[in-house]
């Protein structure tokens, strides 16, 4: 055998074998990437109460946090049992963290995180996602409660943050959650509506739990305008990271080092509005920042700036229907795919924001999970448990429609290697071929 060429082969597949095992995990709420996109190939397009299910595990409530997943271990939060008025009830007073095996959907072991799960208009105190890195499990709960497990659920340290820092002052809760990035968590709490606390990031040591830093977020938004329910997101680029906080009028680049503000870009509230909270989370791509708002504009920022750069780095802006306001977007590069809550899909030109289709109506029904796509397709759950499929194409097509058990569906779904984890107020739910 010509063993140079044997070698071209080798170092050829390494890597692509290091990037499909790297994206078998769903380690954070957006996926690997943090943008609701992932490599996979084969998944199912149709699925029912029993076609091609390949699992079910029961739930006691329902919640919008995401499952989570490493290697043979789902990881998701969810509060005791409630009333069966599922829309108007939290749950029962308990928050925990469930560890669910990947093979079967039998579960390895609980641990209870809180016991003041409240109700915040349409979120309880077990909202925010978990995330790991494959050696632990960090949660945070609604109530402040910050806790890293091993991956056999042993605590290894826990903090209060509302304790540390003040009572979270939100109008409808707390609903972020926390980044992991160089083996540290970055966590926002952007407030203002009920407090007159200012809002700040803050960095823990993942082993320990120790405070790296904090670093103050000022703002000039008014009344509710100072709150966001927005997850930190990472930008790469030129050789540096930084940490993006969109919310409370503006789009902030920090530094993970010491927290300090690096670029600041208003444009988010144009007019000033007291009641533009922000929900839907930021994402990056190739160098892009995507930050939505509640609902106009969604804007565009090109990386590389420093302080103000609402005018000199803003590439396109969003002004027109489409727009999410709770949902996610997500975009490969090429594509930017925006649903909003009544389930329409846009899709612009990432580049350009120059509008490819839509607004285009998928089925009936309020949405509030961000979509994901992967293997040419998206996914886009409703608050009833139905998902559209639909065609990631240059023109729109709906592949199916699917619904499961009809129940309260706020969670995003995940995606690991050829399935598809949906959780529904009543289930969790491993759905293949």
């Amino acid at each position: 055998m010509n063993w140079k060429i044997f070698y071209c082969l080798l170092v050829t597949f390494i890597p692509v074998v290091n990037l499909i095992q790297a994206q078998e995990n769903w380690p954070h709420w957006r996926g690997p990437d943090q943008n609701g996109i992932v490599e996979a190939s084969d998944l199912p397009t149709t699925w029912s109460s029993s076609e091609n299910i390949i699992w079910k595990t029961p739930f006691p409530h329902w919640s919008a946090a995401t499952p989570i997943i490493w290697g043979d271990q789902i990881f998701i939060m969810s509060p005791s049992a409630g009333s069966r008025n599922m829309r108007g009830n939290p749950g029962g007073p308990t928050i925990f963290i469930m560890a669910i095996s990947r093979k079967d959907g039998k579960t390895l072991w609980q641990r209870e995180l809180d016991n003041r799960n409240q109700l915040y208009n349409k979120h309880n105190n077990a909202t925010p996602s978990p995330v790991t890195d494959g050696n632990m499990i960090w949660t945070m709960t609604g109530t402040g409660i910050v806790t890293a497990f091993d991956m056999k659920g042993n605590v290894i340290w826990k903090r209060d943050i509302q304790q540390d820092y003040g009572p979270f002052g939100l109008n409808f809760g707390y609903g972020s959650s926390p980044l992991l990035y160089d083996g540290n968590l970055f966590i926002e709490v952007l407030q203002g509506y009920r407090t007159d606390d200012p809002s700040y990031i803050i960095s823990l040591d993942g082993q320990n739990g120790k405070t790296l830093w904090r670093q103050e977020r000022p703002t000039d938004a008014l009344r509710e305008s100072p709150d966001a329910y927005t997850t930190p997101a990472l930008l790469n680029y030129n050789g540096e990271t930084q940490i993006v906080i969109s919310g409370g009028d503006y789009v902030t680049g920090h530094d993970p080092k010491t927290g300090k503000e690096i670029w600041r870009s208003a444009g988010t509230n144009p007019l000033k509005r007291t009641n533009y909270r922000v929900v839907s989370s930021p994402i990056i791509v190739d160098g892009i920042i995507y930050a939505p708002t509640r609902q106009r504009p969604l804007i565009a920022l090109r990386a590389g700036g420093v302080g103000d750069i609402t005018e000199s780095h803003i590439i396109w802006k969003w002004d027109a229907s489409g727009a999410p306001d709770v949902p996610s977007p997500v975009c490969d590069g090429t594509y930017f795919y925006m649903v909003d809550d009544a389930g329409r899909v846009t899709c612009l030109d990432a580049k350009k924001g120059t509008r490819i289709w839509g607004p285009e109506s998928t089925i009936p029904g309020t949405v509030s999970a961000s979509p994901v796509f992967a293997d040419g397709k998206m996914y886009i759950v409703n608050e009833g448990g139905i998902t559209t499929v639909i065609s990631v194409e240059p023109e729109f097509k709906i592949l199916a429609i699917n619904q499961l058990d009809n129940s309260y569906t706020l969670a995003s779904p995940a995606i690991s290697g050829s399935q598809l984890f949906i959780r529904t107020a009543t289930h969790l739910y491993c759905i293949g071929k």
